[in-house]
């Protein structure tokens, strides 16, 4: 994994690069949506590593794609498939997913809790995360019967425990140390 991700690095900086001096961010974002889920089809797929010719596959795969790639996408796939790289294009769209969330400082953050989070306290959990966060917050909010009470935030590498789960856990744990 981390292999297609060291491959796929340049192609999505590249692209992510071209995209914010053509200010065209979202529309590349788009494009690449859609060409990595052509990508990850099953016919595409064993037709791309099947030894399939390079113009073969651009061609199969531009035909797919259609209007969904302006030229400048058309491009960016004339030369991946080139190189061989179009199975590498979910992993091209995670890291300019990535570089477009940090461009426009935005965090997605994930939100557990015991029962389903009103709109309102949603709004204010919100705000709090903008606040401490500085970044524009995206909640995905789930539901864990574990939690019993609380909320479980993990937004990338920082984790805010305040469960009961969580609490007895960490009870546990002073009371055998």
């Amino acid at each position: 994994m981390s292999e297609l991700t060291t491959v796929a690095r340049p192609y999505a900086k590249a692209a992510f690069d071209f995209a914010v001096e053509a200010k065209a961010i979202d529309a590349w974002h788009e494009m690449l949506t859609f060409a990595a889920e052509v990508s990850k089809d099953a016919t595409i797929t064993e037709y791309i590593s099947g030894g399939a010719s390079v113009e073969q596959a651009t061609d199969l795969f531009l035909k797919v794609c259609d209007v969904q790639l302006d030229s400048n996408g058309q491009n960016l796939i004339k030369v991946m498939a080139e190189n061989q790289r179009l199975l590498v294009l979910p992993q091209v769209l995670t890291q300019f997913s990535e570089l477009k969330a940090e461009f426009e400082k935005e965090i997605s953050v994930d939100v557990t809790s015991a029962v389903k989070l009103k709109v309102a306290q949603q709004k204010v959990i919100s705000a709090a995360l903008e606040k401490r966060l500085a970044r524009k917050v995206k909640l995905n909010c789930s539901v864990d019967k574990n939690v019993v009470s609380g909320l479980v935030i993990k937004a990338g590498d920082m984790v805010i425990d305040g469960s009961v789960r969580g609490k007895l856990n960490r009870l546990a744990t002073t009371i055998q140390s």
